[in-house]
């Protein structure tokens, strides 16, 4: 098994990290490298190249293809330099008469049982078969070609997005291996003996029906054509490349986007990429063909009323209207009847941008963001505790975890490379503790076994995390010297008093929470004893009525137990979209200008008011849900929202469309006509990720660039139509490239003060706090020495139970959550192959709780909240447990959020996502929510049809 502490390299065994060090000979040169490393990495090391097929530096050495052997004086035979370990005093020689004439022959091999169509291979040019039999001097083969392999017609054509050729396949076992290493799927083996061995998904399945994620680290370590991208067999080898930033989620992987002049030919996994090391998952991988969909939205449209047809006009014409309308609406009603939304799927650049459109050409602060709805919690829990609201570790950081904590997370579907990572510390020996109302993969996955799994009922969090700590003090736990150096002494004293009360044991908790007291002790245990612990959360901690106490509640524990502040340690939000942290760090909160400073504090907004020209309204504005509650009012008419699709996101669907539908002005930027746009009045074209120049921001803080690597479709990128409606508003802005906005963006916000495109371009990425005070590539690792804030403080976690209460009418508990193929609403992977692993959300149900309602496996269900009713398909496991039913969110015909209420957290309004009581029965006919969305999903696709010419979607069901 790979050690820990590995420096990644481009050839052969990883090189260990330590203080010993070897000096050998190789080929004449003298060569001093740390003791562990391969022959193969030493010779690299000093310039020297030996020829290799089975090894690659993302994979451990396995000394199979036969390649690379070499002769060391005064020993036998010619071992692989790939898993030989230098030695002092060694003379190695790598290239020798012998040597030659052995590789020629193994190369000759190779060939024979090799298709003889080399030249019109997809991979020409690009096959390490092919270079390899050129480095070896191979130009005939003397042996007939009439191997079992080639006559194989083995094509596994299955995956929509790579193609399997048996016959093409060496048997280098790399595929295996970085699906059982990289991966961590063990979905691949080898099946069959000699000429017939070949790679087998599953038990000889084709992939799409084995346990393949389509990940595609088999396709990206294949040294043959055997497993090829479909768009590299059709389009070709690619002419250039750019390196950019995936935009699904928070784990923010570095990708090599390889073009043929604007096209995009397939997308590489980084291999320095900081974030993800080389790996990927099936979105950023493969599903990026939306970006060319014939449902782009290419042209501006306008129209009087959404009972109205569109109408196509120019970008002057359509930003005039807008601007227009805002007028009106502000001098009718005031400057305040208006507001902004941002989207975590825009650049730092973009999101800057709206908000300052907002402040500095609307006139007020009513601007939000959809990272309010997932993370907000985040940012005010830890604010509070830790003194900033971000994650404090890097991913590489689990790599040194002893106990991991996954709370209200499943990172095998929502953040899958972290996941990818995660799992391989666990497989080497890292416990793990998941608390989770489901069985997420994490609990059971090949070769790993959570030593507790909370299964908690929804809604409980705070009740959990206050009996882990109760454990924690009564049992003697406490890090009292950390506590002592680093926490505010006054508050944890208060603290310690609280969670120790009786009230708050594992045993009194047991009945409201239903993890049984000894589970609540035993994982306590563990993560206080660590030694390094840490914990990961995504949005089963923060979408509750509770969240920001429950991130309190985390800090808590963190802290009590010294797990702050080094490597292996840490509190760290799984931030579900590609730029959440970016889109909190650049001011989208109505309280908050860039880097989290408040709106009311005279001497930033000072600041501000000398950089932008204006005079800012130092009172917060309002945030969604009062947009909404005010446009009902009717005080609220006209919103401006880039990027984000709040009619499927948000909750309480009926309320949403009730208060767009009051609106007298919606402008909606997108590259698709989502759900919102369907309300809009003005219709501005979006630019993918592929279209824009920027930067996103992960959850490690880390700022990375995105390219453009080819031109908007419309004809104007994002952050140019936001600086054409403030010019048309009125106040003029005049940047010529994002690169302006950034340096904009670094002299008024303190953290970002060393924040620069040449330092990222060099560096490859670079993480918040980046100043004068930091490192040149930032801060890696947060509160080392103390805390932002200073001091840690601790704060009291009273458990308060839902007002969303399960009745006789409403027996069980609605959850939500994702699936590994799509991505939040859908918008994206709903346009691309990925609908052939999931087409529709479904609704998981416990047997016991089936077969009480008389349900069975596909049956159509309705489900019904206090806020609506819809109608989904049932899936009956034990993945969920009785009395609580779980769906997903990705498809807008499903209305997971016509059903969830509008319950919210306490502090910063953030969504209860997590906890919505239902019942639910079988049925035979969609929900009236479903009929009257595909009612109106037809006519405003009608509306649309001469510019839009998009299909209606129907379920099964509605035909």
């Amino acid at each position: 098994m790979m050690l820990d502490h590995l420096k990644e390299t481009d050839h052969g065994t990883p090189r260990r990290e330590s203080a010993q060090e070897v000096t050998l000979e190789i080929d004449g040169e003298m060569v001093t490298v740390t003791a562990g490393t391969s022959l193969m990495r030493a010779a690299v090391d000093a310039g020297i190249k030996i020829p290799k097929l089975c090894a690659t530096d993302s994979l451990e050495p396995f000394g199979s293809c036969r390649l690379c052997l070499v002769e060391i004086e005064g020993r036998r035979g010619f071992p692989a330099s790939c898993t030989t370990p230098a030695e002092n005093g060694m003379k190695v020689h790598t290239q020798t008469p012998k040597l030659q004439q052995l590789r020629k022959g193994v190369m000759e091999l190779y060939i024979s049982d090799h298709p003889l169509d080399c030249l019109t291979c997809a991979a020409s040019g690009d096959c390490e078969l092919q270079e390899m039999a050129s480095v070896t001097g191979l130009r005939e083969v003397r042996y007939g070609q009439e191997g079992a392999n080639h006559c194989q017609s083995l094509k596994d054509e299955s995956n929509p997005y790579f193609s399997y050729d048996a016959s093409k396949c060496i048997v280098c076992n790399r595929c295996v291996r970085a699906c059982e290493e990289t991966q961590g799927t063990f979905a691949l083996t080898i099946s069959g003996r000699g000429f017939a061995a070949r790679v087998s998904a599953g038990q000889d399945q084709p992939f799409m029906e084995s346990e393949c994620v389509s990940c595609g680290a088999c396709v990206n370590v294949c040294p043959t054509a055997s497993l090829q991208e479909k768009t590299v067999i059709e389009l070709g080898q690619s002419e250039h490349s750019a390196i950019t930033t995936c935009a699904y989620c928070g784990v923010g992987c570095g990708f090599k986007a390889e073009m043929k002049g604007n096209t995009v030919v397939r997308m590489v996994p980084w291999k320095n990429g900081k974030a993800n090391a080389g790996h990927a998952c099936v979105k950023g991988r493969f599903a990026w063909g939306y970006a060319r969909h014939k449902d782009r939205v290419t042209k501006p449209m306008i129209r009087k009323s959404i009972r109205h047809a569109w109408q196509e006009v120019s970008w002057d014409e359509a930003i005039a209207y807008a601007a227009s309308e805002f007028r009106r609406i502000q001098a009718k009603d005031g400057k305040d009847a208006i507001g902004g939304i941002t989207s975590s799927r825009c650049t730092n650049e973009e999101v800057y941008l709206v908000q300052k459109l907002v402040r500095a050409a609307f006139g007020n602060n009513n601007v939000d963001t959809c990272a309010r709805v997932c993370h907000s919690p985040t940012g005010y829990g830890m604010g509070e505790t830790f003194g900033t609201s971000a994650g404090t570790q890097t991913f590489k950081s689990v790599e040194q975890s002893d106990v991991v904590l996954v709370m209200g997370a499943n990172p095998t579907a929502a953040h899958p490379v972290f996941a990818s990572r995660l799992k391989k510390r666990l497989r080497a020996g890292a416990k793990l503790i998941v608390v989770d109302p489901r069985e997420i993969e994490l609990v059971s996955a090949p070769h790993i076994r959570a030593e507790h799994h909370l299964a908690l009922k929804p809604g409980t969090n705070v009740a959990v995390l206050t009996a882990l700590a109760h454990v924690v003090v009564t049992e003697g736990l406490v890090d009292e010297s950390f506590v002592a150096a680093r926490c505010d002494t006054k508050s944890f004293d208060e603290w310690r008093a609280f969670v120790a009360r009786p009230e708050n044991s594992p045993e009194t908790f047991e009945s409201v929470t239903g993890v049984p007291a000894s589970e609540i002790r035993g994982a306590a245990r563990l993560f206080a004893l660590g030694p390094n612990s840490a914990i990961y959360y995504g949005l089963g901690v923060s979408e509750h009525a509770q969240g920001s106490t429950a991130v309190i509640g985390i800090c808590n524990l963190a802290m009590a137990c010294g797990m702050i502040g080094r490597e292996g340690v840490g509190v760290n939000p799984l931030r579900g979209q590609n730029n959440v942290q970016g889109s909190c760090d650049m001011g989208s909160f109505p309280h908050d200008l860039p880097g989290y400073r408040h709106i009311s504090n005279p001497e930033v907004r000072e600041e501000f008011n000398a950089a932008w020209g204006v005079k800012l309204n130092p009172e917060p504005g309002l945030r969604i849900p009062n947009m909404f509650a005010a446009a009902l009012d009717g005080t609220f008419k006209g919103l401006y929202c880039v990027g984000e699709d709040i009619v499927q996101s948000d909750p309480n669907t009926q309320h949403v469309v009730s208060a767009l539908e009051k609106m007298e002005c919606l402008v909606v930027q997108d590259i698709f006509l989502n759900e919102t746009a369907k309300y809009a009045h003005v219709l501005l074209p979006g630019s993918s990720f592929l279209e824009k120049d920027g930067t996103f921001t992960n959850a490690e803080r880390r700022i990375s660039r995105v390219r453009k690597v080819m031109p908007p479709l419309s004809g104007v990128g994002d952050w140019e139509a936001t600086m054409k409606l403030s010019n048309a508003l009125g106040y003029p802005m005049a940047y010529t490239h994002p690169e302006q906005i950034m340096q904009e963006i670094a002299a008024l916000t303190p953290s970002f003060r060393g924040v620069t495109y040449e330092k990222i371009d060099r560096l490859g990425s670079v993480q918040w706090p980046c100043n004068e005070t930091t490192a040149e590539a930032g801060t890696s690792l947060m509160h080392i020495d103390k805390f932002v804030r200073g001091k840690g403080k601790f704060f009291n976690t009273q458990y308060v139970a839902s007002e969303e209460k399960i009745t006789r009418k409403y027996p069980l508990i609605l959850t939500t959550g994702r699936i590994l193929s799509q991505y939040n609403v859908g918008a994206q992977t709903r346009r691309t192959h990925n609908d052939q692993w999931h087409s529709e959300d479904k609704l998981e149900i416990h047997p016991h709780d089936a077969q009480e309602r008389g349900i069975g496996q596909d049956d159509w269900v309705g489900i019904s909240s206090r806020a609506g009713q819809t109608v989904l398909r049932a899936v009956v496991t034990e993945r969920i447990q009785p009395g609580v039913v779980y769906t997903t969110f990705h498809f807008p015909e499903s209305g997971a959020n016509v059903i969830t209420t509008d319950n919210s957290d306490w502090a910063t309004n953030c969504p209860e996502y997590k906890v919505t009581a239902v019942q639910v029965t079988p049925v035979a006919q969609p929900s009236e929510w479903q009929k009257s969305y595909y009612r109106f999903n037809a006519e405003q696709l009608a509306l649309a049809q001469a510019v839009l010419p998009l299909e209606p979607v129907l379920s099964d069901l509605e035909r």
